[in-house]
């Protein structure tokens, strides 16, 4: 047991978990409503997913079970494999066997990386496709077909010929979940009182639409099967799903760590996170992640170590035996509303308030990110993000070195020796010297070979000094580069000087045929040895009349 459990803190992990349990239960109701599975598949997932992610996860005080993100991909799933159970849920146990992989593999330190913008876009993107999809739900209606779009073109229909009963309960649930105080909240959060409310108001007014009957006990196994048809599509979903999760999940514990002033195990996290959605698929619960708000509330009512979780998710299974039978009269409005505030809390008002004092560039993606996860599908989204992210941080590194390259950049004999720039002195303008600064990416190199030669006059300049002494390592495309400066300078007849080449680009050079370019003589190991070098055979090909006009201000040392 004390390998699972710590029971240091045992008594402000019971209150955590007992608190959490209270403020996943309407929710995890109105998610399983969402889903197209069921409400009790939402009180399962939680039950579960709750359960086993806190039991084997990487982040002791994390709460999990269904979210907003994973149900919005989850409603998709159930749509497009026509309400097959064994098929969706094979599709969620696929979701945990992938995220087990990534935290085998060590991806967990990889999805951290996606950018802030593209997180951001993805989860307003989100929070809006849960607005959208409540929004008929709140006149009394339906949407037809899945989808945001559906969605949306249902509410026209709604609003012209509304259930008066169910708007009614419907503004009241939104009143609750929006006006109720933040301090009540501490002790009684708006979720479970718009619930109760809304629940007990309904029973006195005709024709509410409610959930009707819901079962009751231990969910029963369920035998997962793979159609040949749907194949595709499951193992797309699946991926989707398992991604989606471990964002979602790695980023409630980096709030938990702020909270807790600790550190999680990303991989061990997304193991857990897998493993409890396994267990849900086997068992017909929703998929879920790690989620933000029921983890706060779980550490600041006194939640530290995983048995909180556990707590959480067997307060949810006590509901389930015993409590069932109550919540079949809950209306949908009632968990429409609630849905509403989830969706409204998702979006990411905090950076749209102020993105348009930050990089411009910043808030076209994230716009960007939420238009396509809002009207084409999450996977799109996030990998247009994330590709475009990428090349535009390369863009940026590549016109710093390049600016290094072309001698746009003061201070450039920073990190000299005084002797090395004294030999620099002494050359004058005939030797022409560079300093990588650091690894060479791709997009630099793309145009380095250019830049050198523009810096490289064809009257003065008669040797080449490059120094990788801070190079730790070189791709293909700089390798290339180095490949083109060389030939370059050999065509045009100056003399080439090498020097702090590790071992690791040695053998890439090597590799690559680049070495051929550059023979034993041109190499050094230290860059005052190169630059002596250079110096001496500067004296002994040069002209002692054009060495002696080196203090010409106009034929200072090229340092780039």
């Amino acid at each position: 047991m004390s390998r699972f459990f710590d029971f240091s803190h045992l008594r402000g992990d019971v209150f955590g978990g007992l608190t959490a349990g209270v403020v996943a239960l309407p929710l995890a109701l109105a998610f399983g409503e969402a889903s197209g599975a069921g409400p009790i598949a939402g009180v399962y997932g939680a039950i579960l997913v709750g359960f086993f992610a806190a039991l084997f996860g990487g982040t002791p005080s994390q709460i999990s079970g269904p979210t907003g993100p994973m149900i919005v991909v989850f409603a998709g799933v159930f749509a497009s494999l026509s309400g097959d159970v064994t098929m969706i849920f094979a599709t969620v146990i696929l979701a945990g066997v992938f995220q087990i992989l990534f935290g085998v593999l060590g991806f967990g330190q990889y999805i951290r990386l996606v950018p802030y913008p593209v997180v951001s876009g993805f989860m307003s993107g989100i929070g809006c496709i849960i607005i959208a999809l409540q929004l008929a739900r709140l006149f009394g209606h339906e949407p037809e077909g899945g989808g945001t779009i559906p969605a949306l073109l249902e509410v026209p229909t709604a609003m012209a010929d509304p259930n008066y009963s169910a708007v009614g309960i419907s503004l009241l649930t939104l009143a609750i979940v929006f006006a109720w105080p933040a301090q009540w909240g501490k002790y009684l959060p708006s979720p479970l009182v718009a619930l109760i409310v809304g629940t007990l108001v309904s029973m006195g007014i005709d024709g509410v639409p409610i959930l009707g009957a819901i079962p009751t006990g231990l969910p029963s196994f369920i035998m997962p099967s793979v159609s040949g048809d749907a194949f595709l599509i499951m193992m797309e979903a699946a991926l989707i799903l398992a991604i989606l999760g471990a964002i979602d999940s790695l980023l409630t514990s980096l709030v938990a760590d702020n909270m807790t002033r600790t550190r999680h195990d990303s991989n061990r996290e997304l193991i857990g996170q897998g493993v409890g959605n396994m267990a849900a698929g086997f068992f017909g619960g929703i998929p879920g992640a790690g989620a933000t708000m029921r983890t706060v509330v779980n550490i600041r009512t006194g939640g530290v170590t995983k048995l909180s979780g556990v707590i959480h998710a067997l307060l949810l299974l006590a509901v389930v035996l015993v409590l069932a039978p109550l919540a079949s009269q809950i209306p949908h409005a009632v968990l429409a509303g609630i849905l509403v505030k989830v969706g409204y809390d998702i979006v990411d008002f905090s950076y749209l308030k102020r993105a348009h004092k930050g990089p411009r560039f910043d808030l076209v993606l994230m716009v960007m990110v939420l238009s396509l996860t809002v009207f084409v599908d999450l996977i799109t989204a996030v990998a247009a993000g994330v590709v475009i992210a990428a090349i535009a941080y390369v863009k940026q590194v590549s016109d710093a070195q390049l600016a290094l390259a072309a001698g746009d950049v003061d201070n450039l004999s920073q990190g000299l020796s005084d002797r090395e720039v004294a030999l620099l002195d002494e050359c004058g303008d005939h030797l022409t010297y560079f300093d990588f600064g650091g690894p060479l990416s791709f997009g630099a190199a793309a145009d380095l070979g250019h830049h050198v030669r523009e810096r490289l006059s064809p009257q003065h300049h008669v040797a080449l000094a490059l120094d990788f002494g801070r190079v730790p390592f070189m791709d293909v495309s700089a390798l290339r580069a180095i490949e083109t400066i060389a030939q370059d300078a050999a065509h045009a007849g100056k003399h080439l000087f090498v020097c702090g080449i590790n071992d690791a680009v040695a053998q890439s050079l090597d590799g690559m045929g680049v070495s051929d370019y550059l023979p034993a003589e041109t190499r050094f190991d230290t860059r005052f040895e190169a630059l002596s070098a250079a110096k001496e055979w500067i004296f002994e090909n040069i002209p002692t009349d054009d060495i002696d006009r080196r203090d010409d201000q106009s034929k200072k040392p090229i340092t780039t």
